[in-house]
C-alpha cells in the first residue's frame, strides 16, 4: 500500500501547502499547537485563541478532513500521527477541566505521545496481561517525558466522575494497578523489596514526602515538589498507587490487611502509605490550586490510552 495516498494527512499536508490560503491557516494553527505544547496558550490574548479555534475549524473542513494514516515507514507514520492530532485536537475555550487539557499537551508532543502509546499499547496487550511489562513501561514513560507534561497528567485536578474516571485510566489499572483478587499489603511490600529499582525508591518516598509534627499541613511546601517525584516514581512498581475517585486526595494501593493474623498493624502502616500521608495530600492539593488559577484553560478531546489506541488502529489502516 502506497503511503502517499489522497486521504493520507501528509499527502494532505503538502496539498494545503501548495494553496496559498490553505498554507497560511495550517501555519496559523502550527502556531497555537507550538503554544499548546509549550504549555503557554492558556497567556494567549482572547483574540489570540478565537484565531486559533477558527483555524482550526477551516483545516477540518480542508484537505485534512478526512485523512487517515497508512502503515509504513515509522517516521512517516509518526509524523502523519502528529498532523492528525494537531488538526483534531479541540483547542476551544469553555471549559476548566485540566485533565483534558493535559491530554491534549500530551498528544501536541511528539514524545510525550510517543511515549503514551507505547505504555498503552504495553499495559493493553493480551488478556490477562504481562503486568511486569507494563510496569517497566510505565516507568520509562514518567522517566523519559518531561515533569511539565506528566505532572498535569496525573494530578490534573476533577470535579465530577467523568474527570475522576479519566484521570484514574490514566495509568491504565486494568493492568498496572487491579488483579483479580487484592493481595495482602505485606505481599506487595514484599515484593518491592526483592526489587531493586521499588526498594529504592520507597525509600526515596518515605523521606520526600514524611510528615512531621512541626507542620501542620504535614510538611514543608519546599517539599511538595520533591514529593510529587517521588510519588510518581512509585508508578511502575509493585506498590503502585492510583485514584479510588475524582477526589484529588482519595489515593490507595489495591491490596488489603484481611487475614494479616499478628501483622495487622504492619499491614495496616503499608495500606495507609499514600491514602493517609498528609505531605503528599497537601502537595496535590497544591498543584491543584495552582492549576485552578488558570480559568481559562482550553477544553479539549481527551482520548484515554485504551481509547487512543482504538482510534488509532482506525487512522493507521
Amino acid at each position: 500500500m502506497s503511503f502517499e495516498q489522497p486521504n493520507n494527512c501528509v499527502t494532505a499536508e503538502t496539498l494545503c501547502l501548495a494553496e496559498p490560503s490553505c498554507s497560511a491557516t495550517y501555519q496559523i494553527l502550527q502556531n497555537c499547537s507550538q503554544h499548546l505544547s509549550k504549555n503557554s496558550y492558556i497567556f494567549l490574548h482572547h483574540e489570540a485563541k478565537n484565531r486559533c479555534t477558527e483555524a482550526q475549524i477551516k483545516m477540518r473542513n480542508s484537505h485534512f478532513q478526512h485523512c487517515k494514516c497508512h502503515q509504513h515507514a515509522q517516521k512517516k507514520e509518526d509524523r502523519c500521527l502528529q498532523i492528525y492530532w494537531a488538526v483534531h485536537s479541540t483547542l476551544t475555550q469553555g471549559s476548566s477541566n485540566a485533565c483534558l487539557f493535559a491530554a491534549n499537551v500530551c498528544q501536541l508532543d511528539h514524545k510525550c505521545m510517543r511515549q503514551r502509546s507505547q505504555y498503552a499499547q504495553a499495559c493493553g496487550t493480551g488478556y490477562p496481561c504481562d503486568q511486569r511489562i507494563c510496569h517497566r513501561s510505565l516507568r520509562h514513560f514518567f522517566e523519559k517525558v518531561g515533569v511539565d507534561f506528566t505532572k498535569r497528567l496525573l494530578f490534573c485536578p476533577c470535579q465530577d466522575e467523568s474527570c475522576g474516571e479519566r484521570r484514574w485510566k490514566t495509568i491504565v489499572p486494568d493492568c498496572s494497578f487491579l488483579s483479580s483478587i487484592k493481595p495482602n499489603c505485606l505481599f506487595l511490600l514484599e515484593a518491592c523489596l526483592k526489587d531493586n529499582v521499588c526498594r529504592s525508591r520507597l525509600a526515596g518516598f518515605q523521606e520526600k514526602c514524611k510528615s512531621l509534627q512541626t507542620f501542620t499541613d504535614g510538611c514543608s511546601a519546599l517539599n511538595y515538589a520533591a514529593c510529587l517525584q517521588a510519588y510518581m516514581k512509585m508508578i511502575g512498581t509493585p506498590l503502585t498507587p492510583n485514584y479510588v475517585s475524582n477526589s484529588s486526595t482519595e489515593i490507595t494501593l489495591w491490596c488489603s490487611c484481611t487475614n494479616s493474623g499478628n501483622n495487622k498493624e504492619d499491614c495496616d502502616q503499608i495500606f495507609n502509605l499514600f491514602s493517609r500521608n498528609k505531605c503528599l495530600s497537601k502537595s496535590i492539593l497544591n498543584m491543584n490550586i495552582r492549576a485552578n488559577t488558570h480559568s481559562d484553560w482550553p477544553s479539549g478531546s481527551f482520548v484515554a490510552p485504551h481509547r487512543r489506541m482504538e482510534l488509532e488502529s482506525r487512522l493507521v489502516g
